[in-house]
């Protein structure tokens, strides 16, 4: 016989005294909700730059919620009035953005990105600046980032510790064809090119701004290092020994995709920072603390 449970007396006073749920945890709720969507947006892949303005519009969402339920809260328990700032509004929306940035494993930079955003127009609507730097701004922001919505790849520099280390990576007495995907000022391109005079060193960029500083500095120079203007995917990667790629988490697999069907046996794969899922490098190689992790696949 199963055994009756225990009917304790106060249990129906608890259960009279247990308060709805109020404004607070309707909030919560959609606070809860709201991440569980972002969530099942990231895993569907939706790209960077879409699923940071869906992050700055849940934020503000749960920041006009959250101000208003404060609002009306403190006007019912304690007969007074709660208003805010437009500067305690834009950091409420800074932090929160911030915030769902970091629960749908947003790259770091994304965060920052996400945070400064609604600081920056804040302070430049009262700065007074003139509208020309806001064009000025805009059509250089535009030649650097113009395809980062399209190629999911942002600008990323390189620092000098990763150009010796790649130029290690290259037989001291064999001429190599290297190119660097994503060149953008130029700097490793015509570092590999000095180091090793004797290999053929090219880089490509899909930005134009980028793209014509390199070229301009390879010519002031006279760096043997050639640069060219266009999308990686119109190369034949055959016709290289060592392929450097420093592009995002988001572009490595059509990255690998390429790279296994068109290079030949006994070239190199190197990408800076970001792995190839499912693909285990041929070897990794440690940074000085300072600047990411370099993973080689030979190609066999």
């Amino acid at each position: 016989m199963e055994k009756l449970a225990q009917h304790h007396p106060l249990s129906d006073f608890r259960n009279m005294q247990s308060p709805r749920p109020g404004i607070s945890h309707l909030l919560f709720q959609r606070t809860t909700n709201a991440l569980k969507s972002a969530l099942l947006l990231r895993r569907n892949s939706i790209p960077p730059a879409t699923l940071a303005i869906l992050i700055q519009c849940v934020a503000l969402g749960l920041v006009c919620a959250s101000s208003w339920a404060m609002y009306w809260l403190a006007a019912i328990l304690f007969a007074t009035d709660v208003s805010f700032s437009l500067g305690v509004l834009i950091l409420m929306q800074a932090v929160t953005s911030a915030l769902l940035a970091h629960a749908v494993r947003m790259a770091s930079w994304w965060r920052w990105i996400h945070f400064g955003f609604p600081v920056a127009i804040y302070a430049m609507s009262h700065w007074h600046i003139p509208n020309e730097v806001y064009l000025i701004g805009f059509i250089i922001s535009l030649s650097l980032f113009w395809t980062t919505f399209r190629t999911q790849v942002p600008f990323y520099p390189s620092r000098p510790v990763v150009w010796r280390q790649l130029a290690a990576l290259m037989p001291q007495d064999q001429a190599m064809r290297m190119i660097d995907i994503g060149s953008g000022l130029g700097d490793m391109s015509m570092h590999i090119a000095k180091v090793r005079p004797g290999s053929h060193v090219e880089g490509i960029e899909i930005a134009p701004l980028p793209w014509l500083i390199s070229h301009v500095r390879a010519l002031v120079s006279r760096s043997n290092a050639r640069f060219r203007l266009g999308n990686y995917q119109t190369l034949h990667f055959a016709e290289y020994d060592i392929i450097f790629a420093y592009l995002s988490p988001a572009a490595m697999l059509a990255l690998w995709q390429k790279a296994s069907s068109e290079m030949r046996p006994g070239s190199k794969l190197v990408s800076l920072e970001f792995e190839i899922p499912g693909i285990t490098p041929s070897a990794t190689i440690i940074g000085d603390g300072q600047s990411p992790v370099m993973y080689v696949w030979d190609i066999a």
